[in-house]
Formats: C-alpha cells, structure tokens, sequence
C-alpha cells in the first residue's frame, strides 16, 4: 500500500492557523468582515474565505492586512515563511508537490494551455478571466506561482518526460489578444525543442475522441506510483492508479 500523504491536511490545518490569526487581529482592531473588507479594498467574501480556512493568504493580502489592521507586519512574516505548498489552493497542493519530483508529466487540455507551458502574459489572461474576479495583485501573484512550476521543464537532475497532447481550438483562440497568442505560440515552439518534451495538437474533425471526459494530467512518481489529476471549477482531485 502506498504510504499516505499528509500535505494536503498539513496544508489545511496551516490555512485554517493564518485564517484564525486574521480572525483574531481583526476582533481586536474593533472590525467586522465586511469592514475590513472595505478598507483592505476586497470583497467580504474574501476576508470570510482566507479567516474560514478556504482560502490562502498571499503575500501581498497579507501586506495589506498588516496596514488595515496596524499588525506590525506579524501577517506576513507569518505568510513569508510559510512552506512553498502551503501558498497554493488546498485542492492543488499534493499535486504540485508531485508534479515537482515527477519523472513522466502527460497531459490533454481543451480550454486553455497546460500551466507548464503558458507564457506570463497567457497566464495573466487566464487568471483575469477569472470568476469571481480577482485583484490585480493576487493575479500578479497567481502568475508569479505559475511561473515558477515551470522550473521543472529545464530540471538537470533526472530530466522530466513531458507529453502535452492540446485540442486544435485552444491554439486558435486570441485570449488575451492577438500579441499575446503570438507570443505564446513563439514560446510553444521553444517549449518543443526542449529535451524530453513532446507538443501535439489534436485537430478538429477527428471521427474519435480518446478524452471527450476532459483535460487531465498523469504524472509517474519516481516511486513508480501513477497519478491521474482533474481539475473542475473551484477544486480538483488527485487519483491513485493501483500499481500492478
């Protein structure tokens, strides 16, 4: 049996500890939700999810908080050593972990680009298109974290196989505007010559489809362990495939 992973409980528990210390900093300035809200210039809904646990506290929230609330920076020095896994979405942390020290990344998308291979400007776009809508400065950061997975395409010790399979409809679009899909195509041909990475297109008018379920990602552990993820509006889930 394959040992069980506890990152994403550690993640959790480390959410729900910084949403509690908010929680606390703003009981004692005298605040509700929605007061904080309005002068930290976010939506109540905002403040209720990072204080609940459902939601991470960035850096630059942090920073911000930390005026609002007259904390003395205690917000985000708490934020700034906080383990890299634990800045990101609850559902994608044990993923990211994985897809980090991964030998083998397969994936097929028919939305958007696969993360790993979006340029910043694509992956702005992305975030941007976002509901609900997000602050300039979460998607800054957001397009910050992206950037830094990448990091795993150019990896010299035991180089990542990497198989991107992208519905012909997702190179077609124009998001974020016909610069930015120059740009990003530019980038996928460089992304192609890289060692151990593989780029195709599946084009329209095919009589079968393999994936008709959606986008997904395989990654092989260097356990050997198989991994499927999927990714659905606001979460994901990480499969085990049964070794044989």
């Amino acid at each position: 049996m394959a040992p069980r992973n506890n990152n994403r409980k550690k993640n959790k528990t480390t959410m729900n500890t910084v949403g509690a210390v908010v929680g606390r900093l703003r009981s004692q300035a005298g605040l509700s939700q929605p007061e904080l809200a309005e002068r930290a210039c976010v939506a109540p809904e905002t403040i209720a999810s990072i204080e609940q646990g459902r939601r991470p506290l960035l850096p630059h929230m942090a920073e911000r908080l930390d005026d609002v609330l007259e904390s003395k920076g205690v917000l985000w020095v708490m934020v700034d050593n906080l383990p890299e896994e634990a800045k990101f979405p609850v559902w994608v942390v044990e993923f990211v972990i994985h897809e980090r020290d991964a030998l083998t990344h397969y994936s097929y998308e028919n939305q958007v680009l696969p993360g790993l291979l979006q340029t910043e400007g694509y992956a702005r776009a992305v975030f941007r298109s976002n509901l609900p809508v997000l602050d300039e400065e979460e998607i800054e950061a957001r397009v910050a974290h992206r950037l830094q997975r990448q990091a795993v395409l150019r990896r010299k010790k035991d180089p990542l196989n990497a198989s991107f399979v992208i519905w012909e409809p997702v190179v077609r679009d124009a998001l974020g505007g016909e610069e930015v899909r120059r740009t990003q195509l530019l980038h996928l041909r460089a992304c192609a010559d890289l060692p151990g990475v593989s780029i195709q297109i599946l084009p329209l008018g095919r009589k079968t489809h393999a994936a008709l379920n959606g986008p997904f990602v395989l990654l092989e552990t260097p356990e050997h362990q198989l991994l499927a993820y999927t990714e659905v509006q606001r979460g994901g889930h990480l499969i085990r495939i049964p070794m044989k």
